[in-house]
């Protein structure tokens, strides 16, 4: 275990390294405190939920892995999330979907309230969290033939615009009754496998589908509207009728949020080059924070390279305030509460190594054309000691430091997962 006093000692060096460049370490730690991570509640069961645990995950989302300790009720899994929001440096908020509604009634997706979710509202109170919405699209047999709002059949859209209202509901009773904006992000799965013949017909009825669902309006201070495009999934790999432009239109259009989600996109883009781009125009961002590998695999995130180009252009560019950042991957071939650890302490050492830095200094160098400064400064950025900082933000708010984390999450499962069945 690490001891308290070589972290206080190793963090007075690094205060005054930093400080040799212009950068306050106390300031930056103080910034970082206010940053909420939107913690994904699937990653503990993977995204099973409560209404229909047994149907068999559909929209090309699939979980591998069979770790024991799936979390199979809502008091599993709030356990669960509680254990691994101990571990994480912060106050943070949990994302939630439709197929999480807690309820002792059969009821279909599009019949369920605001009164479905009291149970999630509980547990942030007492948790002191935030909560965040997604209406669910998939894993339903009315997901026909890979669509739901862009559906040729109008009974199909209806169900599904019914789903989506219903999500508005519930966001809205989760900002006023826990005081934090819900964010409510949409994504459908629709598209076809092969060359389809009318591209423009299923964008036509899912622009009417969604610009229907978002016709009342909601105070902003309750929930905010946020749109999710996709460059291409299983099972519709020839066209994604929510493509990355088409929401990036609707999101400027209609002043909603833009959602990227890392995942999402070719494997060669850098989305971090996607902020600055859309930020002059949009209303604001949603992050997706997720880890591809070769595709939209949800590995857990780490701490690399695009990671930390995610973090250095928000950070850089001053766009924290209008970005919301959640999770979203899905390990099962990992310990389910580790994976959220992992990913969220990895997405905020990326946000304070960003922070970490003579940002003015270098955009000054910058604007004099010093290209020299720039390269050589942010070079020798990569060897300060961030780590020192990292582990006194940890001890700040008293969450542990280095790997100590894991020796809790070793006996969490001896108590707790391994005597699941």
């Amino acid at each position: 275990m690490v001891k308290a006093e070589n972290i206080e000692k190793a963090y007075k060096i690094a205060k005054e390294r930093y400080a040799e460049i212009g950068v306050d370490t106390d300031k930056v730690i103080a910034q970082l405190k206010k940053v909420k991570l939107s913690m994904h509640c699937w990653q503990g069961d993977d995204i099973h939920g409560f209404l229909n645990p047994d149907q068999e995950l559909t929209g090309g989302i699939g979980v591998s892995g069979d770790f024991p300790g799936i979390a199979h009720t809502p008091d599993e899994l709030t356990a669960d999330l509680h254990k691994a929001l101990t571990l994480i440096p912060g106050q943070h908020k949990v994302q939630l979907h439709t197929l999480y509604a807690v309820t002792d009634q059969k009821k279909d997706f599009n019949e369920i309230g605001p009164e479905d979710f009291k149970y999630w509202v509980d547990w942030a109170k007492k948790e002191g969290v935030g909560l965040d919405m997604n209406p669910t699209f998939f894993s339903h047999p009315k997901v026909k033939h890979n669509f739901t709002l862009a559906s040729p059949e109008k009974q199909i859209r209806d169900y599904w615009i019914e789903v989506g209202k219903k999500s508005r509901e519930i966001a809205n009773y989760f900002g006023k009754e826990l005081g934090q904006q819900s964010v409510n992000n949409f994504w459908i799965p629709d598209g076809f496998k092969d060359n389809p013949i009318d591209k423009q017909g299923p964008r036509d009825r899912l622009i009417a589908s969604l610009d229907e669902i978002f016709a009342k309006k909601y105070e902003e201070k309750n929930t905010i509207e946020a749109v999710e495009g996709k460059l291409f999934g299983t099972g519709i790999e020839s066209y994604t009728v929510g493509s990355h432009l088409f929401y990036n239109n609707y999101a400027i259009s209609r002043n909603k949020l833009w959602t990227i989600d890392a995942g999402h996109w070719h494997p060669t883009e850098d989305v971090s080059d996607k902020f600055s781009a859309f930020l002059p125009f949009g209303k604001g961002l949603m992050l997706h924070v997720s880890r591809p590998v070769r595709w939209d695999s949800d590995h857990v995130v780490i701490m690399d390279d695009a990671l930390i180009r995610i973090a250095r252009s928000l950070v850089r560019d001053n766009q924290l305030e209008r970005t919301n950042i959640g999770l979203d991957f899905f390990d099962a071939t990992i310990d389910r509460v580790a994976a959220w650890v992992i990913g969220a302490r990895a997405t905020q050492k990326a946000l304070l190594q960003a922070m970490l830095a003579p940002i003015d200094q270098l955009k000054k160098a910058e604007l004099n054309y010093d290209f020299t400064t720039r390269l050589a400064v942010t070079e020798e950025l990569k060897s300060y000691p961030f780590g020192a900082v990292w582990d006194e933000f940890c001890l700040e708010n008293e969450t542990p430091v280095g790997a100590d984390w894991l020796e809790d999450i070793h006996q969490y499962e001896k108590d707790v997962l391994f005597k699941r069945n």
